[in-house]
């Protein structure tokens, strides 16, 4: 890329100062230094505005596409238009005059030969009042509405009807708030002239994939033929759009194959497996009350050969709810202890944290390995032993929340990092977790990220190409399929006797509110007025109440009096969404569940059908619904296929929200999307490997002219 490519900014407009000041406002005397003052003012805030928007070089401006496009080339006969069409119209001000009623507008109406059009504005300046006096000729550009009194434009734009029109169709770009559409249009027309213009793509990738030029697909963006319908730019399939969501797509999976490489030249310490009788994993296998599945068995051989090598593993296990990944990255704790190693694993939430202490405590401890307990609510002495322990080698395995990563945690000789839940950590949590185990040997350890939310196979392709990807496609035997219910509202009485009834089977219930206290902006059911109605319908029951504002202590005794069986129903926040299992619980009743996201439905869900008795969960919802609320409601009755759910929940919500902080708050895929553009990235990824392969040099020029500003997406 060029120098001016590289770093200089655009050049200011024809007549300006690089602060924006015009020629004419500099002449000396207090209305021109007032006037020259003011226009410095707004071509700062200009200038801000556009950083904002992360445009600084030419290419960053080239590179911001236009949403939309109006069409200025041409005028629409009054007598054409109808109500939702955006246009262009020409004529003679008829008429205007200020109204107060209901409030102060300015009106005007514009005639042509073949019709009258009314033109209102709600907000108006002295200057647009005198522009629409009566005899003027004016062109008015904007969308029809079918008014009281017929067709009319609202808030319109104007400009002369002798002024020539537009020779192509006039680009709408993403901005904000005090950043005008004709600021953003000049800044990208002079990068348009500035740019460096080279295609980093070789002729034989452009020939293979039908992909049209670099510099004639923008320029085609930014400044359509009048041939060219916007409608028909619109299009997701238009070539000049294919080229650039490619391009987006190959310095993607160019990032992401470079941090995988980058990631191969590290050093690790290998833990190969030891299949011996006696071994730690051997004995453990023999120890589990429970034989693995097919699925399971199949990871936990990818894991182990991972783990022998001496390059580290970055691998990410995903299984649907209660798949069993919790045994899977206990084997491969064992593994790694049996060399001599130290396992941190890191879980979101306390609770989530507390289930694996207490399911690796049991499985483990036994055969003779320590297992260290570590978050922020431990009490000083507590906190004191841990963190000894981990510091010198005592603690075999070290569980806890993100207190594992802060500063003053040291390990011995730290082999393996397990995430639990990892989408729901950011990149530098996750990094600090790992860098826990770099040495003076630059050794650094293996890590195994788990989820629960299975990611469908476009993002994977997409978001995760740098990970080895290893999926628990099946249940363990035993598992009971959830039914899923709908209920409104108003058929709570129903609701609460199905759960007495249950309960009053030996059976144990779970009742999820999304608000601890009322909240004025959303009138929901709450956590606490949910337990005293509880309370007060079925007084025989014993009824508990847990949420994320309770001390950890309290947190902790109430979650295990459910365990024990000495409550039968647990009035809770999201706080069980993820850790609890209490297999004798068979039905969950969930409030507002409208409000829920489609991924966290599916993990509340998952907390039953957990044992052999035949489960049930109630989604209790409001009406009206939104569109997008009835589309969350169906899936979670139709499917209980956790990757089902997840494409859907993709579909609905985006790969950004899906993703949550994988990317630490930096921008996603801006112009591709990996469901409808999953040809178009498997292309990219063919062509990823074939530019690493044969032109080294290429893949660097077009990774430098998307990625710039993304450095730690490469580090990630």
């Amino acid at each position: 890329m060029s120098a001016t490519a590289a770093g200089r900014k655009p050049r200011a407009p024809a007549g300006t100062s690089a602060a924006g000041t015009s020629e004419a406002a500099a002449k000396p005397g207090a209305a021109g230094k007032s006037a020259a003052a003011g226009k410095s003012q707004a071509a700062a805030g200009h200038e801000r505005r556009l950083k904002a928007l992360g445009l600084e070089t030419p290419m960053d401006f080239v590179l911001h596409l236009p949403l939309r496009y109006e069409d200025e080339t041409r005028v629409v006969p009054i007598g054409q238009l109808h109500p939702g069409m955006s246009a262009q119209v020409q004529g003679e001000i008829l008429r205007s005059e200020v109204l107060y009623r209901p409030r102060r507008q300015l009106t005007a109406v514009l005639a042509d030969e073949t019709g009258e059009l009314q033109l209102r504005w709600l907000n108006f300046y002295p200057s647009q009042q005198k522009q629409v006096s009566p005899g003027a000729r004016l062109r008015a550009r904007g969308e029809v509405r079918g008014g009281l009194f017929g067709r009319e434009m609202v808030h319109p734009r104007l400009s002369r009807a002798d002024a020539p029109l537009a020779t192509s169709l006039t680009p709408v770009y993403p901005s904000t708030e005090g950043l005008p559409q004709p600021v953003l249009r000049r800044a990208v027309a002079q990068a348009l002239a500035q740019v460096a213009w080279d295609d980093t793509l070789p002729e034989a990738l452009r020939q293979r994939y039908g992909l049209m030029d670099f510099e004639q697909a923008l320029r085609t963006l930014h400044t359509p033929p009048a041939a060219v319908s916007g409608y028909t730019l619109g299009e997701a399939d238009h070539p000049a759009w294919n080229r650039i969501k490619f391009d987006e797509l190959l310095a993607q999976q160019l990032s992401l194959a470079a941090a995988r490489a980058a990631r191969r030249r590290k050093r690790a310490e290998p833990l190969p497996p030891d299949d011996s009788e006696q071994g730690l994993v051997r004995r453990l296998y023999r120890a589990l009350p429970f034989a693995l599945t097919g699925a399971q068995a199949r990871v936990v051989q990818e894991i182990s050969q991972d783990l022998g090598r001496d390059f580290p593993m970055h691998r990410l296990l995903q299984g649907d709810v209660g798949s069993g990944k919790t045994v899977v990255a206990a084997l491969a704790a064992a593994q790694a202890v049996a060399n001599g190693a130290q396992v941190a694993l890191m879980a979101p939430t306390e609770i989530l944290a507390e289930q694996h202490f207490r399911k690796l405590g049991d499985w483990l401890e036994p055969l003779g390995v320590q297992v260290a307990w570590l978050t922020g609510s431990l009490s000083a002495r507590a906190r004191k032993a841990a963190l000894a322990a981990a510091q010198d080698g005592g603690a075999q395995l070290v569980v806890g929340t993100q207190a594992v990563i802060q500063e003053h945690v040291r390990f011995h000789r730290l082999g393996l990092v397990i995430v639990d839940e990892q989408h729901r950590f950011g990149v530098g949590q996750r990094l600090a977790l790992s860098k826990k185990g770099e040495g003076q040997d630059e050794h650094v350890p293996h890590q195994l990220n788990m989820s629960a939310t299975p990611i469908p196979r476009t993002l994977a392709m997409t978001f995760f190409a740098d990970l080895d990807v290893s999926v628990i496609d099946e249940l363990p035997p035993g598992r009971t399929p959830v039914v899923t219910k709908l209920a409104e509202d108003g058929r709570r009485g129903e609701v609460i006797a199905l759960v007495a009834q249950e309960v009053r089977r030996g059976r144990q219930a779970y009742w999820v509110c999304p608000l601890v206290e009322e909240s004025e902006a959303l009138q929901l059911q709450t956590a606490v007025d949910t337990w005293e109605a509880l309370r007060q319908s079925l007084p025989d029951l014993r009824i508990g109440l847990v949420h994320g504002r309770l001390p950890q202590a309290d947190k902790a005794q109430v979650m295990q009096s459910f365990r024990d069986g000495a409550l039968d129903l647990l009035v809770a926040t999201t706080v069980i969404e993820v850790g609890v299992d209490v297999p004798n619980a068979s039905m969950m009743v969930i409030e507002h569940a409208e409000r829920f996201g489609l991924a966290q439905l599916h993990q509340l869900r998952g907390r039953v059908g957990r044992g052999s008795a035949a489960s049930f969960c109630v989604l209790l919802y409001q009406t009206p619904l939104s569109p997008l609320a009835r589309e969350r409601l169906r899936a979670m009755f139709e499917t209980a296929d956790g990757f089902e759910i997840a494409r859907r929940d993709l579909a609905q919500r985006g790969p950004g929200e899906f993703l949550g902080t994988r990317q630490s708050g930096m921008a996603l895929l801006r112009f591709a999307d990996p469901e409808a553009d999953a040809a178009l990235a498997e292309q990219a990824r063919e062509a990823a490997d074939w530019l690493r392969s044969h032109d080294r040099q290429a893949a660097q020029a077009h990774l430098a002219r998307w990625m710039r500003g993304r450095e730690e997406f490469l580090r990630t």
